[in-house]
């Protein structure tokens, strides 16, 4: 293992000191407690709060969409473990400004149970609590038992779309009405061409042969769906975009958003090869594309390889909420300017 860092077992903790350390006037810890994660900045009174957890190993998810415009606070766990109950429960205290808190998170089995137990514990407080879940990897679970498939890249699409309801002081009901219309509308799924090696383990998390890649990787290194030689990039974009289109149609005259994800060590250039490829894709049906991302916005340490997200934005508060501006230390959108004004 040749990995930057002082000691294995100080990992999470040295991340989360140089992330406070760069920026203090984004976030600050609760009550010193590094594990929770809150905007530093001043958060309206009466707005819902969105807050978030899950395990480290994966910036800029779950930590670095706490901000203006996204989430209010994150619980963070030890590298692809779920933080405990306790710090969520913090969490979830310290972002209350009197309205209620969404509590918005992947699907995974250990980040339930303890925003679960979170959630009792804020409800003693007379704090209200509503939970969501980010279900969008397509190979994780067939259609008819979506409820079990695992959140990934698309939670970027769900937090944006959250936090920005939240942000134009939408009652709670509200907030949770329209992230779950956004999640009835992003499908992700992922390729890895090469592991990831967990600091505190020092060695590679699953094997893959040097000429395969493994489609519909987890994120945490879960068995994908299938094996297959490597491919050209522009093989491997028709292949993804087919499986998220065979449940999730799009035709002519619809409006859409594309995420290319990078996984922690495939460069820039490579996610724009297929980027280009999506695009054309989408725009050979007559899918209007707005906004696209490409970058690294839900990694898995230094995994290689990448994931496609599409969400579909052809309701009008959709739309708006996505190209709603936020800023956090790893994600900025600005409010688009027409003709002098916003």
């Amino acid at each position: 293992m040749k990995k930057i860092l002082n000691s294995p077992d100080a990992f999470v903790d040295e991340t989360l000191e140089g992330i406070l350390a760069a920026y203090p006037s984004m976030l600050k810890s609760v009550d010193g407690n590094l594990r929770a994660i809150v905007r530093s900045d001043i958060i309206k009174q009466n707005k819902v709060a969105v807050v978030t957890g899950g395990g480290s190993g994966h910036l800029p998810t779950f930590l670095g969409y706490v901000g203006q415009g996204m989430i209010d606070a994150c619980a963070v766990g030890n590298v692809f473990a779920s933080p405990s109950a306790q710090i969520m429960y913090r969490c979830i205290k310290a972002a209350d400004k009197g309205s209620g808190v969404l509590c918005l998170f992947g699907n995974y089995t250990g980040d339930r149970m303890n925003f679960e137990m979170a959630c009792e514990l804020a409800d003693a407080d007379d704090i209200v609590c509503r939970q969501i879940l980010v279900t969008d990897d397509v190979a994780s679970a067939p259609p008819e038992q979506s409820y079990n498939r695992r959140g990934v890249a698309g939670l970027f699409f769900a937090y944006k779309i959250a936090g920005a309801a939240a942000d134009c002081m939408m009652s709670l009901d509200e907030v949770c009405g329209i992230t779950n219309k956004a999640l009835e509308n992003i499908r992700s799924i992922g390729v890895a061409t090469h592991p990831c090696t967990l600091p505190q383990i020092g060695y590679p998390t699953f094997t893959i042969a040097d000429d395969e890649i493994e489609i519909g990787m987890g994120i945490h290194g879960e068995p994908g769906i299938e094996t297959r030689k490597f491919m050209r990039a522009d093989d491997l974009a028709d292949l993804l975009v087919e499986k998220i289109l065979r449940e999730f149609p799009l035709a002519k005259g619809d409006t859409a958003s594309v995420l290319i994800n990078g996984l922690g060590a495939t460069p820039r250039e490579e996610l724009f090869i297929v980027y280009r490829r999506v695009a054309l894709i989408l725009s050979e049906k007559g899918v209007e594309i707005i906004q696209p991302e490409i970058g690294e916005f839900a990694t898995s340490m230094e995994m290689a390889g990448l994931s496609v997200s599409i969400i579909k934005l052809n309701d009008e508060t959709l739309r708006k909420l996505y190209e709603y501006p936020a800023y956090t230390p790893f994600y900025k959108k600005q409010a688009i300017v027409k003709d002098g004004y916003l």
